[in-house]
């Protein structure tokens, strides 16, 4: 039990985000289950559909730090890469290009 007010606050806290993330990271794990399901189905038009509902969740959930931005990327690279394998029209899925990292002041010897 923790004594001090702001101990008690942090408790609270991470009980709130440990259920906000678990309620996302369970959305998740459903809407990849109905993509998988449609893909094993061999529907392409309604796996694409639901490929791009999980692409969009993703990118939602990775933007509120619950997954990782490479993580996300990840997944998203691999279920393009299984609906690709089924169809030969390659399914566009919504990317921004990355960054360009700047060298640094300092020189590395």
């Amino acid at each position: 039990m923790a004594h001090s007010l702001s101990a008690q606050k942090r408790i609270r806290q991470s009980a709130k985000r440990m259920a906000r993330n678990k309620a996302r990271k369970a959305l998740i794990k459903d809407e990849t289950k109905a993509f998988k399901a449609s893909l094993a189905a061999g529907n392409k038009d309604e796996a694409s559909k639901a490929l791009n509902t999980l692409v969009s969740t993703l990118d939602r959930v990775k933007t509120k730090s619950t997954l990782h931005r490479n993580t996300a990327a990840r997944r998203r690279s691999r279920l393009a890469k299984a609906l690709n394998k089924i169809g030969s029209a390659p399914v566009a899925t919504a990317t921004k290009p990355a960054a360009k990292k700047s060298a640094g002041k300092g020189k590395k010897a």
